[in-house]
């Protein structure tokens, strides 16, 4: 187990337990695990919190990475499903039935749902006596049998889809796809009085929270905030502290993001600030209506973290004040890279010009400020190159994890349920409810936690509509749709500035061997013939 703290037995309150009927053993070893809380935000770029290189404000994330763990080369899947799917599991999203979407491709590896040949961290910890509690974006299937409240979530207010209006639960799409809320499974809906759904995620995990207070049993908290993905929309009141702010363009942001992130030692000075995105203006060609409409924009998204850190912030009171905040291990990271989204360009999306930031509105902030989001890494949310699936990572941990540590090790979404289970004391089951179950494919970070090196000598791999990759040691091969292999060596170049693959032929030849013989392993299918 990765904490063995001293419990000191209160012999009155052992008594009570007595009479309750409570065994005093099982207490107190249920007392010596720890909570979990997990955090993760949906299309947040590398460089979009303060602790980070941002210059959004956001004390909440900043104070948690200057008193925990920061990971700097830590991956998620390049996009929400496949993310989620392979936090929840330990395995590859392939491997748990989300290659993809939440639409049924003909494959087990892109059924669109959680399969029954793999375990979440909410089942798992649940039976190892954790009360399980998830708030937020869900989008790991459709179909009840993939429901939070059917894979050991035992309280959940769960957003089913891709997004939603913050401010009410109407369609978003032409197509009649509509936006589903669950809450312990039964469908709610969200009117434009609600709370701003930042809020409402963040309400109900404090209202779960004090409900299991009193339980002697620790809790598995996972918030699954939607912010900051589109419609980028924002309370007024936070819109207005960003406003003129980002007057000086993206080309100005991403210099500035990048030397705060060279000046907190997350990126080395031999990796160059990667060009601007192609398909971005120059900033000082714009007009200045332009300039003031793209500023607006940025401002709303800059908005939108700010109150998803106040909501971490009110999260970590609520555990201070039902005296839980010693002992519980806190989690933060991104399901992808900052995005690229041209929704008022979408005929599938359903277009809404009012105020910008407000209910009337539909809108992205696209590839200008996701290039910036992403500083200093190349492209975007679903791409495999580094600006799409490179997320920060904060571990805090108050007694165990030592203030200020940094590691630059590789680590991947996958490596979290091992690690959960190995903090928590707990061994992943071969088989559950009658189903054989799939090796989880990720590794433990607890000796990363510790300040040591972890034990990943394989490779990672990655998959998403055709854009692939894999990486091993300093080592990446990467491919985007229908494109030839790239070839960057991460420790001098991990904004993959210099195309590697005339150079070392024989190398691209190995790591394409693996990622192939890995592809099928999964279930990987030719996305030109699946759409």
């Amino acid at each position: 187990m990765f904490s063995q703290r001293k419990i000191k037995v209160n012999y009155g309150a052992a008594l009570l337990l007595l009479f309750l009927g409570v065994p005093v053993l099982q207490a107190v070893a249920q007392q010596s695990k720890p909570n979990i809380v997990v955090i993760l935000a949906d299309d947040l770029g590398f460089s979009d919190i303060g602790a980070f290189g941002a210059e959004i404000h956001t004390p909440v994330l900043d104070k948690l990475a200057k008193e925990g763990l920061v990971m700097s080369q830590f991956y998620n899947a390049g996009r929400c499903c496949p993310s989620r799917a392979a936090l929840l599991t330990g395995l590859y999203p392939h491997q748990a039935g989300v290659g993809d979407m939440v639409q049924n491709k003909g494959s087990e590896a892109y059924q669109g749902f959680l399969n029954s040949n793999c375990a979440t961290i909410g089942e798992l910890l649940k039976a190892g006596g954790y009360h399980t509690i998830v708030s937020g974006k869900w989008h790991v299937g459709l179909v009840p049998a993939a429901w939070a409240v059917n894979r050991g979530f035992e309280k959940s207010f769960t957003l089913q889809n891709n997004g939603s209006s913050y401010f009410n639960s109407k369609p978003l799409y032409n197509d009649g796809r509509t936006v589903n809320f669950l809450r312990n499974g039964q469908a709610v809906e969200r009117q434009d009085t609600s709370l701003y759904l930042t809020q409402a995620i963040t309400a109900f995990a404090l209202k779960s929270l004090d409900e299991v207070k009193d339980s002697a049993n620790p809790f598995l908290l996972y918030v699954a905030y939607n912010a900051p993905h589109w419609p980028i929309q924002a309370l007024p009141e936070d819109i207005a502290r960003y406003k003129g702010k980002y007057l000086n363009g993206w080309d100005e942001l991403r210099q500035r993001r990048y030397k705060k992130l060279l000046e907190l030692g997350l990126i080395h000075k031999e990796w160059a600030l990667s060009p601007r995105f192609e398909a971005v203006s120059d900033w000082n060609l714009l007009s200045a209506q332009q300039k003031d409409q793209w500023d607006t924009r940025m401002a709303i998204y800059a908005a939108m973290i700010d109150r998803m850190d106040a909501g971490i912030g009110q999260i970590l009171d609520k555990l201070k004040q039902i005296k839980r905040d010693q002992n519980t291990l806190l989690i933060f990271l991104s399901d992808n890279g900052g995005s690229a989204d041209e929704v008022k360009k979408s005929n599938d999306v359903i277009q809404k010009n009012g105020v910008p930031g407000s209910v009337n509105s539909i809108d992205s902030y696209e590839a200008p400020w996701g290039n910036a989001s992403n500083t200093p890494f190349r492209l975007f949310k679903k791409n495999t190159h580094e600006g799409g699936i490179s997320t920060p990572f904060i571990a805090y941990y108050p007694g165990v994890i030592e203030p200020g540590i940094r590691s630059d090790e590789p680590a991947h979404v996958i490596d979290l349920l091992p690690t959960l289970l190995d903090v928590s004391g707990l061994k992943y089951p071969a088989v559950y409810h009658g189903h054989q179950l799939k090796k989880p494919e990720g590794h433990s970070l607890v000796p990363v936690f510790k300040g040591k090196h972890g034990s990943r000598s394989d490779a990672l791999y990655w998959e998403h509509e055709g854009s692939r990759a894999i990486r091993e040691g300093d080592w990446k091969l990467v491919a985007e749709l229908n494109a030839g292999w790239e070839l960057y060596n991460l420790k001098t170049d991990r904004t993959e500035t210099h195309d590697l693959a005339e150079d070392y032929p024989e190398k691209v030849k190995q790591l394409e061997k693996k990622y192939l013989a890995w592809a099928a392993k999964v279930g990987v299918r030719d996305w030109n013939k699946i759409k």
